[in-house]
């Protein structure tokens, strides 16, 4: 008999380096709508799952209430940055941006080992000999954009799941051929691995070293091919490199074993092993797995199994979610919930008012003011602060604090609509708020790859033209401003009819800057296209998926909702000058010329500026040194 399908479907995905897998689950295990889009499509997560949710066929997006996301990426707190892509986001915001009761990240190969418990015998093949003991402790390891290591541990009715990083432990050489191998890695990095082994990448490298030890001529080849024309038997060398790289992953994976104490078995994951196919199965893995010396035996009773279940990690993550809402709905669904049922009796009449509103809505609860909930609850405001008080919480930021890590396991930054029954010291809290927010949150998904092009682009030309309109014309006299004061000759242009007729006269060795918070502004569209054909370059600094966006030849991404029907565009102008900001300071330093701070100019780099050396040739020495990082690091040091 089959599960009873959900009230609501839940959204899973699988988030990659290169791809990006979605699927809704619409009973437990049971997926439909399964989309993979690739990364480099989108400007970031939020992009790729917008653009999933609005293919969906006889599903809404507000259908969908509870989502789990497992990433190639550690996720410790609430801000996921990934570690082989340049997708970053705060997990909470995104859960609000989304419009989701909950929203739960992963690591993939936690999510991957989670999963294990559900695979049956026609989802997984064993290798060898061995028998896995009834809960006991399980190994996970998977060779793909990276190695992956996780494991289960028993407890209970139940299993904890290993988040670990466990694929950058030191690797360690087998035999001979395995030091020339380790030898040869040390050329270019100065800590080899088993990640630099045992990954896509690493097949590359091992193909390298074993060409390099036979002293025969190189050869270009990547990991697909390398793999290809070894399970042809047509390329001897490719072949050998496969027998290393699955020798390898037998050392890696005994240890594994050995360290957990792995009755339960070990299981292999990860993107590689599995295009092996029956090849793998015949490799030296299992051979070197066992040879441990006077373990040999005790490896020998670990069995060895290879996941051939493909949505795995799809599985792994619906059941965390799964677990994190039973949690949610059972009687102590989060810690600071369980303390204020706890404490119901000992509470005041009123204080218990509000407690029974918290219990009720406790998501509302969460983003209302404080006279919202004075009111749902009818009690007085400092009743509820006594209430908080009550709780052993500071204040109601506080309780609030509490109550999102209990329902998210995330703080949150949230953005708070000014309204006009605001008083005014409500209202100024709620301005500064939410400039401080957004503040935060375009320092979280600043693309560093971006802005240091940027930066080099503008360090090297003759000229900057920028140009916008309307409320953003500010930003590009601001910008013109700045330029001019660390020696870029730089002009704004804030007239459509201007701007039209100074693209007509445009460079190759100009930087054309041109700041849109739409990037939908049918003028400064046509002076993109006029200033391309001009041969000159394009940065725009506009939101993500704009028409102006994917003109430009590079895209400073500043996305921020701002009800533009209720108030003029403050906050994401705030943000334009900042993304200004930045970029003059990098320049400076590129150039080694005076970066203007609170009014004053401090000089950096001018020991370099030598009689007769040209700013030019600073920059060149300069600019290998220069990074976002470094920039930002001057900007909060001098307080701008």
């Amino acid at each position: 008999m089959s599960e009873p399908r959900f009230d609501h479907p839940r959204l899973i995905a699988d988030i990659g380096g290169t791809f990006a897998r979605f699927a809704l689950e619409v009973a437990p295990h049971i997926f439909e709508q399964s989309a993979s889009l690739r990364c480099a499509d989108f400007a970031d997560f939020h992009a790729a799952v917008t653009a999933y949710l609005s293919g969906l066929t006889d599903v809404s997006p507000g259908d969908i209430r509870h989502a789990a996301v497992a990433i190639a990426n550690p996720v410790s707190g609430d801000q996921v940055r990934m570690t082989n892509y340049h997708w970053q986001f705060s997990i909470e915001q995104m859960r609000e941006r989304l419009h989701f009761d909950n929203l739960v990240v992963v690591n993939d190969f936690t999510a991957l080992a989670m999963a294990l418990p559900s695979l049956s015998p026609l989802q997984r093949r064993q290798l060898g000999g061995g028998s896995a003991i009834p809960r006991s402790v399980v190994g996970l390891i998977g060779a793909g954009t990276g190695l992956g290591v996780s494991g289960l541990i028993p407890a209970g009715d139940g299993w904890i799941a290993l988040g670990t990083e466990g694929g950058h432990t030191s690797f360690s050489p087998h035999d001979e051929r395995e030091v020339a191998i380790l030898q040869y890695a040390w050329r270019f990095f100065e800590h080899v691995s088993f990640e630099r082994l045992l990954s896509g990448s690493g097949i590359e490298l091992i193909f390298r070293a074993l060409t390099d030890r036979a002293g025969l001529p190189e050869r270009v080849l990547d990991a697909p091919e390398i793999t290809r024309l070894a399970l042809d038997g047509t390329d001897v060398l490719c072949k050998e490199t496969i027998d290393v790289f699955c020798s390898i992953l037998g050392t890696a994976a005994a240890n594994l074993a050995v360290s957990q104490g792995a009755f339960g078995g070990i299981y292999i994951g990860g993107g590689i092993v599995p295009r092996l196919g029956l090849y793998f199965d015949q490799s030296p893995f299992r051979a070197r797995f066992e040879d441990k010396g006077r373990f040999t035996d005790y490896m020998k009773g670990i069995p060895s199994f290879v996941i051939t279940a493909t949505d795995a990690t799809l599985v792994g993550a619906a059941v965390i979610l799964a677990s994190q809402l039973r949690e949610l709905d059972g009687a102590n669904g989060s810690a600071i919930l369980g303390q204020i049922r706890r404490a119901l009796p000992s509470l005041s009449p009123a204080e218990q008012r509000v407690a029974q509103h918290v219990l009720l809505q406790p998501r509302s609860a969460l983003n209302d003011p404080i006279a919202t909930i004075a009111r749902a609850a009818d009690v007085s405001q400092p009743t509820v602060i006594r209430f908080c008080r009550s709780l052993g919480c500071e204040g109601l930021s506080d309780f609030k604090l509490r109550l999102a890590s209990g329902l998210t396991g995330t703080i949150p930054i949230t953005h708070t609509q000014v309204t006009g029954n605001d008083s005014m010291l409500e209202l100024g809290a709620k301005v500064l708020g939410n400039t401080a927010s957004a503040i935060l949150q375009a320092r979280d998904h600043l693309n560093r790859d971006s802005m240091d092009r940027a930066m080099r682009l503008i360090a090297d030309s003759v000229r900057v033209e920028i140009y916008a309109v309307g409320h953003y014309g500010a930003v590009a006299n601001d910008a013109q401003f700045k330029f001019l004061r660390v020696g870029v000759s730089a002009v704004a242009q804030t007239d459509p009819r201007l701007q039209a007729l100074s693209a007509n006269l445009l460079r190759p060795d100009v930087v054309v800057l041109i700041i849109s918070s739409s990037g939908r502004i049918s003028e400064l569209l046509d002076v993109a296209e006029k200033a391309k054909e001009r041969g000159a370059t394009v940065i725009a600094i506009t939101e993500s998926q704009s028409p102006l966006a994917r003109k430009a030849d590079l895209a400073l991404i500043v996305d921020h909702v701002e009800d533009i029907a209720t108030q003029v565009p403050m906050i994401s102008r705030i943000l334009h000058l900042l993304m200004v900001d930045i970029l003059v300071v990098g320049v400076a330093l590129q150039r080694g010329a005076a970066v203007p701070v609170l009014g004053s100019d401090v000089t950096l780099g001018m020991d370099e500026m030598a009689p007769g050396a040209s700013s030019a040739s600073v920059a060149r020495r300069r600019a290998p040194g220069v990074s976002v990082a470094g920039t930002l690091a001057h900007l909060s040091s001098r307080g701008s």
